[in-house]
């Protein structure tokens, strides 16, 4: 299956570049870029991309608004937002906007290229570095160890389901986990999903957020 990818940046020099690596895969094609968040809207209903790689800050319609949209115009496609550190927040608002995966600027091109794979196939994509920078601002609201009773919907999980846990808290996507845990991507998804549903769980951030709160993992 070919992935057909939407760029959107505000820089023509990065939306070369990502097309340049995209193109060189033989199972990816970008099919449209897009100078801002307006036009990303308007090519995404045109051309229902199955993944769209966005920009958070764009001249008029932002990154994170432009997410929403894209995602209400075209149900089918998955965004990737694309983040710098200094622009974590942006980022963050997108979780509600329904982005599927979060990415450094300053990725690799293989990294990259793992990411669009990832979320072409339904998995939900956020680097480490964006999991740490998550945490770091949700941490002064997170009860320290010595106040914090360990949350007793632990006990719900199995073996396994812990192991998983421990992989998504430290930003790990499906694919990782499969290879740490020796396992086949599918068995992991699965995993994952009786982990939201036993711990009444909305999404994978919020299955982070939990084995922090529940001192699962530590902030190291």
């Amino acid at each position: 299956m070919t992935i057909r990818i939407l760029i959107a940046d505000d820089e023509a020099l990065l939306r070369m570049a990502f097309g340049t690596v995209l193109e060189a895969q033989p199972d990816m094609a970008p099919v449209g870029e897009a100078p801002d968040g307006t036009e990303a809207v308007r090519l995404a209903r045109e051309l229902r991309p199955d993944v769209v790689l966005m920009d958070v800050r764009m001249p008029g319609t932002d990154g994170i608004e432009a997410t929403r949209q894209v995602i209400r115009v075209s149900p089918r496609s998955r965004v990737l937002i694309l983040t710098t550190f200094d622009l974590d927040e942006y980022a963050f608002a997108g979780l509600n906007a329904g982005a599927s995966g979060f990415l450094l600027k300053n990725t690799r091109p293989e990294e990259l290229l793992t990411a669009i794979r990832s979320v072409a196939a339904g998995d939900a994509v956020v680097s480490p570095q964006i999991t740490r920078r998550l945490l770091e601002n949700l941490r002064p609201h997170i009860p320290d160890g010595n106040s914090l009773a360990r949350d007793e919907r632990l006990s719900r999980l199995s073996a396994r389901e812990r192991e998983v846990l421990i992989r998504v808290g430290r930003g790990l996507s499906n694919t990782e986990i499969a290879a740490a845990l020796h396992l086949a991507e599918a068995t992991v998804k699965s995993h994952l999903g009786r982990i939201l549903q036993k711990l009444e769980l909305r999404d994978r951030i919020q299955a982070v957020i939990f084995a922090y709160e529940s001192r699962l993992i530590g902030p190291s």
